[in-house]
């Protein structure tokens, strides 16, 4: 019997381990994709091109939209932000998604909101609309306040209410860089038909905001907060970058995302009781495209950037990770028959497949594999040799991947000007394998008992504002 479980924990963690070797050598294939796309971008990204954009009668008109829930801390700056883009032409459609706080008095006040009358047609079912205001202060501001329906119904009463035939889908405690929505257009000028493009999304926790602008970019000190900086920076400057090359892009940031207007109306817009509605609808719109049979791109691009802030506890990191993780499942679950499917390109033979098989199932593995070691070392079915392997492929790989995204941001776009910020992010890099890691993974966890209870909720997720010279 003893031997059998020698050789059973020897298999399982042998398995394991290529399975995690498997999984980083793909995260490794990104990164090595993302090259040419970081340098192909970098070397657009300088003052005289956006200068002639700017010029150009060629930029369609683009409608920012932003769902609100409790945001009153923040909520006069992010508007700010929006307001002020640097753009030719664009309107900002806030929705108030049945606050209980005091947003809509903040909106009012900063804004001299006046109500007018309510005339939006409901392609797209929401919840009942309340009120519509304009703005004596800002002719691009429209506030529409309607019944509670969650996120994805706020932005379909967005939708519904958008003037222009791309929209923006902006989180209410985002801070959009002036001209990211200049660099956002750049695919329209190329001749493609545009379905979405993704942007970045980057930390503002500790950075310096002035009239909701981020002034000077800071790394947190706070542990929770520089991982999750390092993490950001890891996703978004090469992982999703290197899907560009591979066609098959499954998630445009709810934070900070645009969309052609009349494909949302086509697939019926957001879908309700989805707890990670970008995801979805990014699944969405491709299987839309491909069984049109419409060329349309879904891009990424590394340098337009929101700045959003992050959980600084662990109670609302779990909540937030939870529910990310949850809407994955759901997601995976509801277009399983996607899965190594020829008929769906790319997607469905590869960005699904990695999606299920690499991103939902990957925590389960990682307990495993911790308890298989623990177990193995424990009854001498592995040796110390192993062991140090397997965790150099476990947790070692992921933080040279690391690194290497913070070497990416140092020789391209240097958000960061303080040498103390950089090395901080290259302390978070090593530290961010043990301990943050593990917590993620037992909040990913949970969202499996979650799903299996048939849990739908978004949980409450507290903000500490935007605080002027914050450190």
């Amino acid at each position: 019997m003893m031997h059998f479980l020698v050789q059973f924990l020897q298999t399982i963690d042998w398995m394991i381990l290529v399975y995690f070797i498997l999984l980083n050598s793909f995260y490794a294939l990104l990164l090595i994709l993302s090259f040419p796309e970081l340098w192909a971008h970098f070397q657009l990204a300088d003052d005289e091109y956006f200068a002639r954009v700017l010029s150009t009668d060629a930029l369609p008109p683009i409608s920012v939209l932003v769902p609100a829930y409790n945001e009153e801390v923040s909520i006069a700056s992010s508007v700010l932000s929006f307001l002020t883009l640097e753009y030719p032409r664009h309107e900002v459609v806030l929705v108030n998604d049945g606050s209980t706080d005091r947003t809509m008095e903040e909106l009012v006040r900063a804004y001299d909101l006046y109500e007018v009358p309510a005339a939006i047609q409901r392609t797209i079912p929401s919840a009942a609309i309340r009120a519509v205001y304009r703005s004596r202060t800002h002719s691009k501001l429209l506030v529409i306040d309607k019944d509670n329906g969650g996120k994805a119904d706020s932005l379909n009463a967005a939708i519904n209410a958008a003037r222009f035939p791309y929209v923006i889908a902006c989180d209410a405690d985002t801070l959009i860089e002036p001209d990211a929505l200049l660099r956002l257009s750049r695919p329209f000028l190329l001749g493609r038909d545009i379905a979405a493009i993704g942007g970045t999304i980057r930390v503002v926790n500790a950075c310096k905001v002035e009239l909701g602008r981020v002034v000077e970019a800071r790394v947190d000190s706070r542990w929770l907060v520089g991982c999750q900086t390092v993490e950001y920076l890891r996703a978004f400057l090469f992982g999703r970058l290197g899907w560009n090359r591979l066609g098959g892009n499954l998630i445009i940031s709810g934070a900070f995302g645009l969309f052609a207007r009349k494909y949302l109306l086509a697939i019926g817009g957001y879908q309700t009781g989805n707890v990670t509605e970008d995801m979805d609808l990014a699944v969405r719109l491709h299987v839309y495209l491909r069984e049109q049979q419409i060329d349309a791109a879904m891009p990424f691009i590394p340098d337009p950037v929101a700045w959003t802030e992050v959980p600084t506890s662990t109670r609302i990191l779990h909540r937030q990770r939870e529910r990310w993780h949850r809407g994955l499942i759901g997601t995976v679950w509801e277009r399983r028959k996607m899965l190594f499917n020829p008929r769906f390109g790319s997607v469905g033979m590869v960005s699904l497949p990695f999606f299920a098989f690499g991103e939902m199932m990957a925590p389960v593995v990682e307990l495993l594999g911790y308890l298989g070691l623990v177990l193995g070392l424990w009854l001498g079915a592995i040796n110390e040799p192993f062991a140090l392997a397997f965790l150099a492929v476990a947790i070692g790989y992921g933080v040279l991947l690391s690194v290497w995204a913070i070497v990416l941001e140092e020789v391209t776009f240097r958000r960061y000007n303080a040498r103390r910020d950089v090395w901080r992010l290259f302390f978070f890099a090593l530290i961010e394998g043990i301990g943050y890691r593990q917590l993620t993974v037992y909040y990913r966890l949970h969202a499996f008992w979650k799903v299996m209870r048939g849990d739908r909720g978004w949980g409450v997720m507290k903000r500490e504002g935007f605080v002027p010279g914050a450190k």
